[in-house]
């Protein structure tokens, strides 16, 4: 235990207490998981009782990326400069606040805005929880069971969202999808509050680059936006060219202006030649961008195809939320073993294997022989890779970086998602063509989930290239175990 004060008079608990501070992160990840996954099941009910038209109904989803997405590198250095309790403690306030207006929204515009206020929210508490857990438990067994349990509440939120979503809108209608954030930012709020001990920020020696932070949060925003709307533009058209094309100036500008400016900058770009952040991000990306697909299609296969309502849909994701959690606990025993780049190539090849599998799917299959078999495979490999993907992505981070290492892994996350869904999405519609029977249902999002298993064979490839000497002991080796630390 150990007893600190915020240079600027933030207080709250002085004790640490890692138990505390584990739950409060892995409700904190439950609840962001959950949040990308649970509205999209009553997207119909939400349509019908608020009036949304079907253009303005995707900004319910497309608000909260947005701003997530555009927000988190900003996050993850507020974290670092402000001090990583202070900005958890600002986000879960600003999650609960927005998730409780969006659940009372009487107007499309009010759901809207309370997503990209939950979005704000959520780009600040994601890297600052994230950046606690790494400094929290900087090695040892502590650390392999502290990412064992992160990985386990990470994908859990997003395989359960479906199910909680589903049975929430089927009984108790879809203003619960809001308030189901509620009492999980409450009760995270409390026990970071008495478990994390206020930190003292350790990048506060310079002025901030406010240049740098608008560049990029303007250009992360654009970015997303111009994937995000690829359901409505082709990535050929006008509207998508022009958008990205003006993403990829700003951000190529934002680079320029980090390595010229004499401010603090919002990215240090030297943590980009670490091995382990450059491969741990990419292979984010890619896991990122293969499991918001595997999940969407997935549950369209299940509802459009084999004509299963929201709530059954929702119980049919169990297996993988459950298998995901198993493998999430085979991660921790085996991270006692073998080295966390073993576990990200035997995950990556098992989630390959599982999505090929997957997109063996059949017009006139069933839940038992076309669904059940795969989810397991992949929840398995999922959870194999996620806990030592950020553990390798946080270590040998110094201290007052770790808030901006997790930004970074957050955004390659999101934006891998983004990618996932708009790029596989697109392969998906063009192979089911206009005529939209069972068949070319079936044969369309088979077609997303084989190019999905394509994906993480390349994941698999940055683990063995970029990852082959990241420079930290840790991430090269298994994480150094004390000889007294416990079972």
């Amino acid at each position: 235990m150990y007893r600190t004060q915020n240079e600027h008079g933030f207080r709250g608990s002085s004790t640490a207490r890692p138990g505390l501070t584990l739950a409060a992160v892995a409700i904190v990840q439950f609840m962001v998981s959950l949040d990308l996954s649970v509205v999209n099941v009553g997207l119909p009910e939400i349509a019908a009782g608020l009036g949304f038209g079907a253009v303005g109904l995707t900004w319910v989803i497309h608000a909260y990326a947005l701003t997530f997405g555009g927000l988190l590198l900003l996050g993850g250095k507020a974290a670092d400069r402000y001090g990583r309790k202070r900005v958890l403690v600002f986000g879960l306030g600003l999650f609960g606040l927005a998730s409780l207006l969006g659940g009372l929204a009487q107007e499309p515009g009010h759901l809207v805005a309370a997503r990209a206020v939950q979005g704000i929210g959520a780009a600040a508490l994601a890297p600052a929880a994230l950046a606690l857990l790494a400094t929290t438990f900087p090695e040892g067994r502590a650390r392999v069971r502290a990412f064992g349990v992160w990985s386990a509440t990470n994908a859990a939120g997003a395989a359960f969202g479906v199910l909680i979503g589903g049975l929430l809108t089927e009984y108790a209608g879809w203003r619960w999808v809001m308030f189901v954030n509620v009492p999980m930012a409450v009760a995270a709020l409390a026990m970071a509050w008495r478990g994390v001990a206020a930190d003292r920020s350790g990048a506060r020696g310079g002025r901030p680059d406010v240049l740098g932070a608008v560049l990029a949060t303007a250009g992360m925003t654009l970015l997303v936006f111009g994937i995000v709307r690829t359901d409505r533009y082709a990535w050929t058209s006008p509207e998508t060219l022009t958008t990205l094309a003006a993403a990829v100036v700003l951000l190529a500008v934002f680079v320029l202006v980090e390595r010229t400016t004499r401010r603090e900058p919002l990215v240090r770009l030297g943590l980009f030649a670490h091995r382990s952040v450059l491969g741990a991000s990419l292979y984010t990306l890619l896991v990122g961008s293969t499991m918001s697909s595997s999940f969407y299609f997935a549950s369209l296969y299940l509802q459009q195809v084999l004509g299963h309502g929201p709530a059954l849909t929702g119980v049919e994701f169990l297996p993988m939320a459950l298998s995901t959690v198993a493998g999430s606990v085979l991660a921790v025993e085996l991270g006692y073993r073998v080295a966390p780049r073993t576990l990200l190539v035997g995950g990556g090849l098992l989630s390959a294997a599982g999505l090929a599998w997957f997109g063996l799917l059949s017009p006139d299959g069933a839940f038992t022989t076309d669904v059940l078999g795969p989810s397991i495979t992949v929840g398995i490999a999922f959870g194999l890779c996620l806990g030592p993907l950020i553990s390798i992505g946080t270590a040998g981070v110094a201290s007052h970086e770790s808030g901006t290492a997790s930004a970074l892994l957050n955004s390659a996350r999101q934006l891998g998602a983004a990618l996932g869904l708009a790029a596989l999405g697109t392969a998906a519609a063009d192979r089911t063509g206009p005529a939209a029977t069972p068949e070319t249902l079936a044969d369309g999002y088979g077609l997303g989930l084989t190019l999905g298993a394509a994906l993480l064979l390349a994941a698999v490839l940055v683990a063995l290239i970029v990852l082959r000497h990241p420079g930290t002991p840790q991430a090269d080796r298994p994480e150094a175990v004390p000889t007294d630390a416990p079972a």
